[in-house]
């Protein structure tokens, strides 16, 4: 995050915000996923949460290229879909980049991957997610859309209610951890970043509400 803000504030607002009403499809992968991973927030699960989190903007991208490929000679049409294109490969980028802080804060702290993160277990998953996010995104994007916006303010109260499970985070300091400083330069300790990727997810839902043409962004 560039932009200094009060991240202690912006959790309280995450968390004060009652979750979206969630589609049949969102409530089942959320409730899915914590059969699997259990419902309380660890490392592991925000792990997991991050590897499938940049999934759908790789169908959105393939979606926009074959359109592009297509309507190559029609200004507007090559003008939204680039700037799609552009906004989902830096969503991708930042979900990467959670990915990496959480093996940093995993590394620093000695926790090891949870069993589900091994790679034939969450390879498995992931191919799962792909397929429905590809499915989804070529039937209708404002669909895969309004699926993502759902997906991402999950994830924002999730680390939101990290912050307040893991108060330990508080008083523990970045220390060796030279990618999460050059990520969040305004983080104090632990509780900071996890603050600030919350606001990240957050960024995301209304991102993907303004493509979808809906209202439901939360600035």
């Amino acid at each position: 995050m560039s932009k200094a803000v009060d991240l202690k504030h912006e959790q309280q607002v995450t968390l004060a915000r009652p979750r979206l009403n969630y589609c049949f499809a969102a409530r089942f992968f959320f409730f899915a996923m914590d059969c699997v991973t259990g419902k309380k927030t660890t490392l592991s699960k925000a792990k997991l949460i991050e590897s499938f989190a940049s999934v759908p903007y790789r169908a959105w991208e393939g979606v926009q290229y074959v359109e592009l490929s297509k309507k190559y000679n029609r200004a507007a049409t090559v003008s939204k879909g680039q700037s799609i294109i552009d906004w989902g490969r830096w969503a991708q980028d930042n979900e990467y980049g959670h990915l990496l802080v959480l093996h940093e804060k995993m590394t620093i702290d000695h926790v090891r991957d949870a069993w589900y993160l091994i790679w034939p277990v969450r390879g498995l998953m992931l191919l799962k997610y792909r397929i429905i996010s590809f499915l989804l995104a070529r039937i209708s994007l404002k669909a895969a859309w309004i699926f993502n916006a759902q997906f991402e303010d999950h994830a924002e109260h999730v680390y939101a209610q990290a912050v307040v499970d893991h108060p330990e985070w508080e008083l523990q300091g970045l220390g060796n951890a030279p990618l999460t400083r050059t990520l969040y330069p305004q983080a104090q300790n632990w509780a900071d970043v996890f603050r600030a990727i919350s606001l990240d997810e957050r960024n995301h839902r209304n991102e993907s509400f303004r493509l979808a043409g809906k209202s439901e962004c939360i600035c």
